[in-house]
């Protein structure tokens, strides 16, 4: 292959890259959902699970739960909402590992998941013992991590 070819090649690819990168910035709101539909999903049911938890504390179910007794109502609502918020988010970070269709990168996705884990059950059983075990499960995923490796 000669210079002048060489040349033409690495210029077709630049190209593509822009051209590429444009029609990413030009894509709607509606488009970009269409494209990841996971983030979309864990979006909605973080909703749907805030609504029945509101739900259920504006009818009174929250009252007859023993071990929640002890809490105040804001206290309930909220650590409910986030530990469930956390536990969606985990899970919307596991199903990208384990279907190669969806697969993006998920660090981040496990960091926000573990924020709102610890501040939901931090609400609910107290940062005594929720911090601690959400360090101990951020050890363990690392361990794992690094004992399975990448791909």
């Amino acid at each position: 292959m000669s210079d002048r070819e060489y040349r033409g090649k690495e210029e077709e690819k630049t190209e593509e890259k822009e051209r590429g990168k444009h029609e990413k910035e030009d894509m709607t709101w509606d488009e970009k959902w269409r494209r990841d539909p996971v983030s979309a999903a864990v979006w909605a049911v973080i909703l749907i699970w805030a609504g029945l938890v509101l739900l259920a504390n504006n009818v009174g179910l929250f009252a007859d739960i023993a071990w929640l007794q002890g809490l105040e109502g804001d206290s309930i609502v909220w650590g409910l909402i986030l530990t469930g918020a956390g536990v969606i988010v985990l899970l919307g970070a596991a199903f990208r590992l384990l279907v190669p269709a969806y697969r993006q990168p998920v660090g981040g996705s496990l960091v926000w998941g573990a924020i709102l884990l610890g501040l939901g059950l931090g609400n609910l059983v107290g940062g005594a013992i929720a911090w601690p075990i959400i360090l101990i499960a951020i050890g363990i995923g690392l361990l794992l991590r690094g004992f399975i490796g990448r791909e």
